[in-house]
């Protein structure tokens, strides 16, 4: 089935040492015509692999905008849109280099060290997948990652499009870790409400917010939080994360009481223009 979505062009680094900023265009995109058994079509095994040397600058710009790429998956858990691409980008070089197999159970994100490998579930109907992050994007506002279409497939996101998804990294250590002792599993129960997900806070003692954004200066931050105060009565604050370089600072509020309550936050602030909301756990 063919949909018109904005997609863009993988990411590169030119011969010069410069890093080339993706494009974004609209243009067709289509599933291949012969669909795949995806039965036969396992998930990506997390393993430990050097970091690409291409895919991983300290920052890149797209469109005006800076993204800060991550020195470490460790702990990242992250729920957004997910949306999947097809024949339009098979067999192109990815921002890693690999070239793009929409067959593979890969994956694009726009901050997560290449390669990474993460558990993806979709939040409306408990379907999960692991894939390899081995791309750069998806460059939208509301979209979280891209995924090969064999993973949306198995996500069962093709037909729509784009679907609700928890992203959580994983490593060959923690999977080990799980199937040796799944009492210590790290991977959190979720109990639904409406269209989304609340993790149950009982169970490893999740905490759930609302991110409005992340900055490179913490000046930017503490300005962005004053705005956010003024217009709400929720806590608002700023988080560090000292892992990335130059080190980011989230502006968050809460914890919440449920994602149902923390998209009505949401939708309030987007009215005030802040659109890149999010909700987050950790």
């Amino acid at each position: 089935m063919k949909r018109r979505v904005v997609k863009y062009v993988t990411l590169s680094v030119m011969l010069t040492g410069l890093w080339s900023c993706g494009t974004v265009i609209e243009q067709q995109d289509s599933a291949p015509k012969v669909k795949p058994d995806i039965s036969k079509i396992p998930d990506a095994v997390p393993r430990d692999e050097p970091r690409s040397k291409y895919g991983n600058p300290a920052s890149y710009e797209v469109f005006g905008k800076r993204y800060y790429t991550l020195t470490s998956s460790d702990n990242y858990v992250e729920q957004g849109k997910a949306s999947w691409y097809g024949t339009k980008f098979h067999g192109r070089r990815t921002s890693s280099g690999e070239p793009y197999d929409m067959y593979a159970m890969t994956a694009a994100h726009k901050t997560l060290p290449l390669p990474s490998y993460a558990e993806v579930t979709n939040l409306d109907n408990g379907r999960k997948v692991v894939v390899k992050i081995n791309d750069r994007g998806p460059f939208h506002d509301d979209r979280l990652i891209d995924l090969s279409y064999s993973a949306a497939t198995k996500l069962g996101i093709v037909d729509k499009g784009t679907g609700n998804v928890e992203v959580r990294a994983i490593t060959k250590r923690n999977v080990t870790a799980s199937a040796n002792n799944s009492s210590t599993s790290s991977i959190v129960k979720v109990t639904p409400v409406s269209n989304t997900v609340v993790p149950n806070t009982a169970i490893g003692k999740v905490l759930m917010f609302l991110q409005v954004g992340a900055f490179s200066t913490m000046s930017r931050a503490e300005q962005i939080k004053q705005q956010v105060q003024q217009q709400i009565e929720e806590r608002v604050h700023i988080s560090t994360v000292e892992r990335a370089q130059p080190p980011l600072y989230r502006v968050r509020v809460g914890p919440l009481e449920s994602a149902e309550y923390g998209e009505r936050i949401a939708s309030k602030l987007m009215d005030l223009g802040f659109s890149d909301t999010r909700i987050v756990t950790e």
